[in-house]
């Protein structure tokens, strides 16, 4: 554990020398299928040097287990730009446990992630954007009394659990801290700053990342905001 928390420490800085910039956009809609059971889709651009990288549409389902715990199921189809500007395609799917509790105006919300891939995009290098891996993200926000302004912060850690080289180990994290809009409307917006800190593996690049959230909320009902 001691490991780990300094890797999260000075990895940011050990990295800089590999750095890129991008900006992450999502788009999505939502709504309720009933009082258990919620949908959304969305499409996630990803753009950098080579300008759009990566692009995936994402259809998920969300069941309303307690007040606290609602698993999701995510489907996603991924077109990613490879070494010869191609874009080669492959499938996901995301199995999530999401956990969220509030203790007067601070949140606690909590995912544990699998995700699993097929349809492969050619290559045999484990990749652990869109290959087999386990995800625990940890995320904590604080409503402002008066204000439409949430503040987030959170952090993903990624787990490789093949076995081979570079498996069995944490190979990134993602750290992040932004804001959430609460327009108490059907619009739903945030932004922040992204850390995508690859660790323990060759070549650890550094990726700084804006991230800016949209969806459009069907199921939206006057009076009360997103959360």
């Amino acid at each position: 554990m001691k490991k780990y928390i300094a890797i999260f420490i000075l990895f940011p800085f050990l990295g800089f020398g590999q750095s890129e910039g991008k900006v992450w956009a999502e788009y999505g809609v939502k709504g309720e299928i009933n009082k258990k059971m919620d949908w959304a889709g969305e499409m996630t651009t990803r753009f950098g040097s080579e300008g759009l990288e990566t692009f995936f549409p994402q259809a998920s389902l969300k069941y309303k287990v307690t007040s606290w715990f609602r698993p999701s199921i995510d489907y996603r189809a991924i077109f990613s730009k490879d070494d010869f500007k191609n874009y080669s395609f492959g499938n996901r799917l995301n199995f999530n446990a999401n956990f969220k509790f509030t203790l007067d105006r601070l949140s606690f919300a909590g995912r544990i992630r699998y995700q699993y891939a097929f349809g492969g995009f050619g290559s045999s290098a484990y990749n652990v954007e869109f290959d087999q891996a386990f995800r625990f993200k940890p995320e904590f926000s604080y409503d402002i009394d008066n204000s439409f302004i949430t503040p987030i912060a959170s952090v993903e850690f990624f787990y490789n659990p093949n076995y081979g080289p570079y498996g069995q180990r944490f190979t990134k994290y993602r750290a992040f801290i932004g804001a959430e809009l609460e327009l108490d409307s059907p619009h739903e917006f945030s932004i922040g700053y992204l850390l995508d800190q690859k660790i323990q593996v060759p070549n650890a690049a550094t990726r700084h990342v804006l991230n800016i959230s949209y969806s459009y909320n069907l199921g939206y009902k006057p009076g009360k905001n997103k959360k």
